[in-house]
């Protein structure tokens, strides 16, 4: 029989029974859990279940209604996905004031380089909104005058579009758990540097003061733990002894744009999987049609550790020179030879 798998998220103030409910729910519509998480970050509770619809005992339109039911009930909110509800994925983009990254996003979804359309752009400041309605996408402006976002909102917006993928384009505000847990493994955030090294805020500043040689950026999934989610894609580019801060920010910029919007191709390709903490590639997925990283440089493939291999390798040379010695050579003669070069200092 074909599995398929479906995800339910349930979100609410944490309290007892919730998951022996739903649970209980599933198991008597003939779903298998396949598996199950659950979690509390500030009072607000989170479990994510993945359940094999195939075999159900009931209808799509049944299951939603019952769920639904139950999470009035036990006052919580529901979300669920089937696999096959639609063919076009759609995404939220969030946004401050740079717009270096939407532009990047923008530009892939106008060339059907996207597998996904954007569906609305939500910021906490309005500085973005003339981009947006040059490719006609809606535009929200839910910051206050200090830039301050109405999580509520936010959330009422991503539910309102009914969004699979949030991705944050220099969204420059840390999103609380009640916006997280609903969206677990599908918000995309692009850092500006190389994770784990200077999380959080003014990343090149960080970078400049200590001196690095070599800076970068991150995409990754968003997690509750700041700039601590599952590394999907990097970049690196050197730093001049005496760059400025102006200079890091123009580096970095054009690889922000780049590494994220490649984490977005290989979300929406489902090429990735996250497990326990960690990003790799599914099975059958060619790591050759993703750069993933810096892509191949021609790194230098010697020396590599290895003390047996080495002194294989320099028996080899000796056998081979050797070899190659004139017949009438003498063992006193190389015996001279092996001396003089022992006692000849080195350059």
């Amino acid at each position: 029989m074909t599995r398929e798998y479906t995800q339910i998220t349930v979100i609410g103030d944490d309290k007892t029974g919730i998951v022996a409910k739903f649970t209980t729910l599933l198991f008597e519509r003939g779903i298998n859990i396949e598996d199950i998480d659950q979690a509390v970050r500030d009072g607000i509770f989170r479990m994510t279940l993945h359940a094999d619809t195939a075999g159900m005992v009931c209808t799509k339109d049944t299951l939603r209604e019952a769920l639904a039911d139950l999470g009035a009930e036990m006052d919580v909110d529901v979300q669920v996905r089937f696999p096959a509800d639609r063919e076009t994925k759609r995404i939220a983009v969030l946004a401050t004031q740079e717009s270096h990254c939407l532009e990047a996003l923008f530009g892939a979804w106008a060339n059907d380089e996207l597998d996904a359309e954007i569906s609305v752009v939500i910021a906490n400041h309005d500085d973005l909104q003339p981009l947006a309605e040059r490719y006609d996408v809606p535009f929200y402006d839910v910051g206050d005058e200090k830039g301050s976002p109405d999580e509520d909102e936010l959330i009422d917006l991503l539910e309102e579009y009914d969004v699979d993928l949030v991705v944050l384009a220099r969204y420059m505000r840390i999103l609380s758990p009640n916006v997280v847990f609903r969206y677990e493994d599908r918000i995309i955030n692009i850092h500006p540097s190389l994770l784990p090294s200077f999380p959080g805020a003014a990343a090149y500043r960080q970078a400049k003061e200590e001196g690095v040689r070599i800076a970068g950026v991150t995409a990754h999934y968003v997690t509750t733990d700041l700039d601590q989610g599952p590394v999907i894609t990097q970049r690196a580019f050197d730093v001049p002894d005496d760059a400025s801060l102006d200079e890091l920010k123009t580096r970095g910029q054009p690889l922000e744009a780049e590494a994220l919007l490649e984490a977005v191709k290989l979300h929406l390709d489902d090429a990735v999987t996250v497990h326990r903490g960690r990003t790799s590639l599914r099975d059958g997925v060619d790591e050759r049609d993703y750069k993933l990283g810096l892509g191949d440089i021609g790194n230098p493939d010697r020396p590599v550790d290895g003390l047996g291999k080495a002194l294989s390798a320099t028996t080899d040379a000796t056998d081979d020179s050797t070899d190659d010695d004139s017949d009438d050579s003498t063992d006193a003669d190389t015996d001279a030879d092996a001396e003089a070069e022992a006692t000849t200092p080195s350059n």
